[in-house]
C-alpha cells in the first residue's frame, strides 16, 4: 500500500467495456493507469468522438465535484486499468498527484474563460435585438468535455515536430521564421521555436491544450507532463522555466531546474524532460525578424 496508495482502487476494463453512460449519476472519477478510454456523446445514432484519454489522464471529475449526471459516455478502447476515485478518496488522489490537482484548475480555469466568452456572445445578440431563442443557442460549458476539437492528425506540422534525416547537430540548421530549434537527441526529429513564448509539453485532452513543442509522438514513455516546461526569449536571452505540477524533473545539462526558476540556455545545450532528451540550438542571427505571437500563457 505505500508504494501505490491506490493499487486497491484500481480495476481493469476489457476492450469496447461501458465505463460509463451518458445520463448515469455516478459518484466516481477515473484516472487511467494503462490503456486508452473514448470520451463520446451519441448523436442521432453516432458516436461523436470528443477525446481519447491514456496514461495519467483523469475524467469524470464532474460527478465528484458536483454530483450532476454524466455528460458524456466513456468506454475502453482496449484492455485498461483505470483508478476509481470517490468522494472519499479524492482529497487523497490530488495530495498524491499535484500534477493531476493542477489540470483541474487549468481545466475550471478554461471553463472559466469559456463561460465568459459565452456570455459577452450572448449579452451582444440580445443588445443587438435578437429573437430570445436565437441567443440562448450559446452552448453552456461541460466541464467534463474537453476545451478544444480533438487534436489533428500526429503528422501535423509543427507541433509534432518536423522528420528529419540525423545529422551532427553543428550542421542542422534553424529554419527560416523560427527563433530557436529543439533537436530530439540522434537528429530524428526537429522542434521549431517560432514565438518569443513557447510551451513544452504533450497534448492535453483534459484542457484541451496543444503545446508549441509537442512531444507526444517521441515521449513513448509518457513520462513528460502535459505542460511541462516553457522557454522564453527574453533581451536576446533564452530562459527555460519548468510549469507548476510537472514530474519527472526538467534539466539543463544534467542539472535539475526548481520550478519556476528561470536558467539561460544556449545553443549546445542539452535539456532533459522526463525521459526524452533534446538539444537546443539558436537562431544564428535574429535580428529584425518579426516575432510570431505569443503561446499559451
Amino acid at each position: 500500500m505505500a508504494g501505490d496508495p491506490f493499487k486497491e482502487f484500481t480495476v481493469k476494463r476489457k476492450k469496447g467495456e461501458m465505463i460509463y453512460v451518458e445520463g448515469d449519476l455516478g459518484s466516481e472519477m477515473y484516472v487511467v493507469q494503462s490503456g486508452a478510454v473514448r470520451i463520446y456523446r451519441t448523436l442521432g445514432g453516432v458516436k461523436q468522438e470528443l477525446a481519447i484519454m491514456e496514461k495519467g489522464d483523469f475524467f469524470g471529475e464532474i460527478a465528484v465535484l458536483e454530483g450532476l449526471p454524466r455528460t458524456a459516455s466513456a468506454e475502453a478502447l482496449d484492455t485498461s486499468e483505470i483508478i476509481e476515485i470517490n468522494s472519499a478518496t479524492f482529497d487523497t488522489m490530488i495530495r498524491a498527484n499535484i500534477e493531476i490537482a493542477v489540470r483541474m484548475l487549468r481545466k475550471l480555469s478554461n471553463r472559466l474563460q469559456e463561460a465568459n466568452r459565452k456570455i459577452e456572445l450572448l449579452s451582444r445578440a440580445t443588445a443587438s435585438g435578437k429573437p430570445a431563442a436565437a441567443a440562448a443557442r450559446v452552448t453552456a460549458v461541460d466541464m467534463d468535455q474537453p476545451a478544444e476539437a480533438p487534436p489533428p492528425a500526429p503528422t501535423a506540422a509543427p507541433a509534432a515536430g518536423i522528420q528529419a534525416a540525423p545529422k551532427p547537430i553543428g550542421e542542422v540548421e534553424v529554419p527560416e521564421g523560427a527563433f530557436a530549434l529543439l533537436v530530439l537527441e540522434g537528429g530524428s526529429r526537429h522542434f521549431p521555436i517560432t514565438a518569443e513564448t513557447a510551451l513544452i509539453g504533450r497534448y492535453d485532452p483534459v484542457t484541451g491544450t496543444r503545446p508549441e513543442v509537442d512531444l507526444t509522438q517521441v515521449d513513448i514513455n509518457r513520462s513528460v507532463s502535459r505542460r511541462h516546461a516553457r522557454i522564453v526569449l527574453k533581451d536576446g536571452v533564452f530562459l527555460l522555466f519548468e510549469e507548476v505540477g510537472a514530474l519527472n524533473g526538467t534539466f539543463v545539462n544534467g542539472q535539475r531546474l526548481a520550478v519556476g526558476t528561470p536558467t539561460p540556455v544556449v545553443s549546445g545545450d542539452k535539456l532533459g524532460l522526463g525521459m526524452v532528451s533534446l538539444i537546443f540550438k539558436a537562431a544564428a542571427k535574429m535580428t529584425g525578424r518579426k516575432p510570431a505571437a505569443a503561446g499559451r500563457s
